[in-house]
């Protein structure tokens, strides 16, 4: 998987600077079942590769002929059945366009970009303990623009430079900051400050993700809390306590982590999808 090592290494402005001879592959039309969808793409240089348009054979047919681009010979165009004629099942066609990257097409790519990563959904974590950076460096690399809020300034040191880190006395105070369609994410090291976090994302009804980290007796407690302070019982139903589900029976940072980001791709993504198709 050296794609998506690059990516983790490496930005698309430094693959660009590093790799000023490369060519883009887009995906121009996508028919059937295919690994990637229209407007996929990816970069290749003579050593090395930047993204993906879904791996396997297809990939492979593309990166020689971008290579033999570089070289002076290749296709604009490639129209490829995604049968076991290329060793691939997935019964599709895609069409793939070469370009030679320029300055026009670099700008255009980090355009793309930016605008790609100014309308992922955001994920505001509060606390940056095991759990917190550990789910930090799961979600780094996914579509997904996310904040760590912390009152400790050295508990956000380990972050990922993808991630972006707010230090505040007060984070309940940033709870209004989390665009509409975005997730919080509550594991301060404080119980009574989780509860005041979460009085304030519950509110918002345009967070279609508010959880806390914890066990059933946090979320007992919570309960009663949320009573005490006379909030309507369906608000404190929203909270998902504890976060990652309870299937998988594992106290692990990691463990978790990857469990709470899949949970939260689930949930974003599906809301994201609703709100596309009210739109059209």
């Amino acid at each position: 998987m050296l794609w998506f090592a690059a990516m983790l290494q490496s930005s698309l402005l430094t693959f660009l600077a590093e790799h000023p001879n490369s060519v883009l592959v887009e995906i121009a039309q996508a028919m059937g079942s295919t690994p990637r969808e229209q407007g996929a793409w990816m970069l290749v240089s003579d050593e090395t590769t930047w993204g993906t348009i879904g791996g396997g054979q297809l990939e492979f047919m593309a990166i020689d002929n971008a290579r033999a681009m570089l070289g002076g010979g290749g296709s604009e165009a490639m129209d490829i059945p995604l049968g076991p004629e290329i060793g691939q099942c997935c019964g599709g066609r895609i069409r793939l366009l070469f370009k030679p990257v320029t300055g026009t097409v670099a700008a255009e790519l980090a355009h793309r970009q930016e605008w790609e990563t100014r309308t992922n959904p955001a994920v505001f974590m509060f606390g940056a303990g095991h759990v917190g950076l550990a789910l930090a460096w799961a979600l780094a690399p996914l579509p997904l623009s996310v904040t760590v809020v912390e009152t400790r300034a050295y508990a956000l040191e380990g972050l990922p430079h993808e991630v972006i880190g707010r230090v505040v006395a007060m984070p309940e105070a940033l709870v209004p900051d989390i665009p509409a369609g975005g997730a919080a994410v509550i594991l301060t090291h404080d119980h009574a400050l989780d509860f005041l976090i979460a009085r304030e994302a519950l509110a918002r009804a345009d967070l279609p993700y508010v959880g806390m980290i914890g066990s059933r007796t946090k979320r007992a407690t919570f309960a009663a809390w949320a009573r005490r302070e006379g909030m309507a019982p369906e608000m404190a139903e929203r909270l998902v306590l504890p976060i990652g589900g309870s299937v998988v029976k594992d106290k692990r940072p990691e463990v978790i982590a990857a469990m709470v980001a899949a949970e939260l791709l689930t949930v974003l993504s599906a809301t994201r999808l609703r709100g596309h198709a009210a739109e059209s």
